[in-house]
């Protein structure tokens, strides 16, 4: 791919890392080394907007000082005891979660995909436990072109030949079906009694940000609930007020929505980007199957974790992220829309909230977003591509509606003259 001279003081870091660190990503030549709110700065000073939002954790903005104030304050006191005690944290934001999300049970773990681990095992469980489905029979659908995480057992529900090539072999019991196809979803369930759960992002995030039908959520629902199929969704990436709701599935406020799945994976920016913290939530009917002994993570629900990700929580209420987003997505979107008219390189603008794309008028295989990016580096806003070409546009959801309008003209100036 192509790159960019690496001058100043940035130079040296990069260089350190090629040699030391694995070659597992392939980062922008940027070296960062602060951050607030919207706005990232590199070593030599220069300043970005960032329109990544580590793929959507700092939905708080970075470094907001309610967050960073609940770390060092526990940090001084208490950071981990492992499961095998009490601590005075963890049933705390058990119970927030519980009475926000509406749920009966939450199970704490880290990163993102240790949630995704947990909801299958937990899928399993109630299989075999509730459902019935005769020993190691049980399936679990996923929808192609998902993205959940890189342990081998989730990589075994991608059809990404990036993730997959030469990590086989894979986790049996796994199914795939076309995103936002009900009546293939349909016929799975008819012709396979063994699935028990389907795992689902309500907006697919690595794919580019493809938005499912209005009523698919709906109806996946309905269907989970005629087949007594799980509906898991991943909120992950989605979830706390990223899409300008605060749950892109269902909401929050409708203890009987049509969309509410029976278990919710959150990540992210449940801690605002300070600690990994993820959860999955569930009813006793589901949670309960897991029983002491067969699952845990020796920090997972640790206090001062839990601590942070309380006030995450509270400053996206307090601050009312979900109608920020709601309103700053639509100011960008119709921005971007006015762009991709002027612009031969668009084909597409997608997105809810401020979770975004645009589709770049390349083959997935060129280098043009990548490119892109590279210009909108140069102008000040840090992006990334994603399959190749598409561009996730993502900032904080801070942000005002000056940088909205800044950005906006960084990148409809960063797509003129792009090889």
């Amino acid at each position: 791919m192509s790159t960019v001279s690496k001058q100043g003081k940035g130079e040296k870091f990069i260089a350190k890392e090629e040699k030391y660190g694995a070659h597992n990503y392939h980062p922008l030549p940027v070296v960062l080394e602060r951050a607030e709110g919207v706005l990232v700065w590199d070593v030599d000073g220069k300043s970005y907007f960032d329109f990544l939002s580590a793929y959507s954790a700092v939905n708080q903005g970075h470094c907001h000082p309610r967050i960073i104030r609940a770390l060092t304050d526990q940090a001084q006191k208490l950071t981990l005891t492992s499961r095998a005690f009490y601590n005075d944290k963890l049933g705390d934001f058990e119970e927030m979660m519980c009475k926000l999300f509406g749920f009966d049970k939450a199970l704490v773990m880290n990163s993102g995909v240790e949630a995704v681990e947990t909801a299958m095992k937990l899928c399993r469980k109630w299989a075999y436990q509730v459902k019935g489905i005769a020993g190691n029979q049980a399936s679990i659908v996923f929808a192609k072109d998902n993205f959940h995480g890189r342990t081998i057992s989730v990589i075994s529900a991608s059809n990404d030949s990036t993730a997959t090539h030469n990590f086989g072999p894979f986790v049996e019991g796994i199914t795939l079906v076309p995103y936002n196809d009900i009546e293939a979803l349909e016929l799975l369930f008819k012709q396979d009694k063994n699935i028990a759960g389907f795992i689902v992002e309500p907006i697919q995030g690595e794919a580019g940000i493809v938005v499912p039908d209005a009523d698919y959520l709906q109806r996946v629902r309905q269907l989970c609930t005629a087949y007594n199929v799980l509906f898991i969704a991943d909120e992950i990436q989605t979830g706390i007020a990223r899409t300008g709701s605060m749950l892109a599935s269902y909401d929050i406020v409708d203890a009987n929505s049509p969309c509410k799945p029976d278990v919710l994976i959150l990540g992210k920016a449940l801690s605002g980007g300070v600690l990994p913290v993820s959860a999955v939530l569930a009813n006793d009917d589901v949670m309960l199957c897991i029983k002491p002994g067969e699952h845990g993570s020796t920090y997972g629900g640790n206090p001062l974790a839990c601590a942070v990700a309380m006030e995450a929580l509270q400053v996206v209420l307090d601050e009312n992220l979900v109608d920020q987003a709601k309103r700053m997505g639509k100011l960008f979107l119709d921005g971007l829309e006015k762009i991709a008219a002027k612009s031969d390189l668009i084909t597409e603008v997608r997105g809810k909230g401020l979770l975004t794309a645009i589709v770049i008028n390349a083959s997935e295989e060129s280098d043009v977003a990548w490119n892109i990016c590279l210009k909108f580096k140069e102008n000040g806003l840090l992006a990334k591509p994603t399959h190749g070409n598409k561009i996730r546009l993502a900032p904080p959801l801070v942000i005002t509606e000056n940088q909205v309008n800044t950005c906006l003209e960084i990148i409809e100036r960063s797509l003129i003259n792009v090889e």
